[in-house]
């Protein structure tokens, strides 16, 4: 397994970046210069949702202004295994999926 970094997420759990999927996720020319952005949004998300078609997916977003798109959501998708977390990817979006909030800040 290659190298990874190891986040926590706003629930106090242990969430791996791999290098493979840091660098897919900045291959995306909207996620240039948003890579500080995705361990905040796993720490201090706006909105936590739970995937509708994989439950063990999580759904991280935060709303991000002035991005070279405009104002935009940023989503950041983590699975949850029995011993393991890891992000699968993060991107813009203009809102949020519907699904069980499992999170909400003030």
């Amino acid at each position: 397994m290659g190298d990874a970094l190891v986040l926590k997420d706003v629930f106090g759990r242990t969430v791996r970046l791999s290098d493979e999927r840091f660098s897919h996720i900045l291959e995306h020319p909207e996620m240039a210069g948003l890579s500080k952005e995705i361990e905040r949004v796993l720490r201090m998300p706006k909105v936590v949702r739970r995937s509708r078609s994989d439950s063990s997916v999580l759904l991280f977003y935060e709303f991000l202004t002035a991005t070279i798109f405009g104002d935009k959501w940023l989503c950041v998708v983590v699975k949850y295994q029995e011993s393991d977390a890891f992000v699968v990817t993060a991107y813009l979006t203009d809102k949020p999926k519907t699904g069980e909030d499992l999170w909400l800040s003030e």
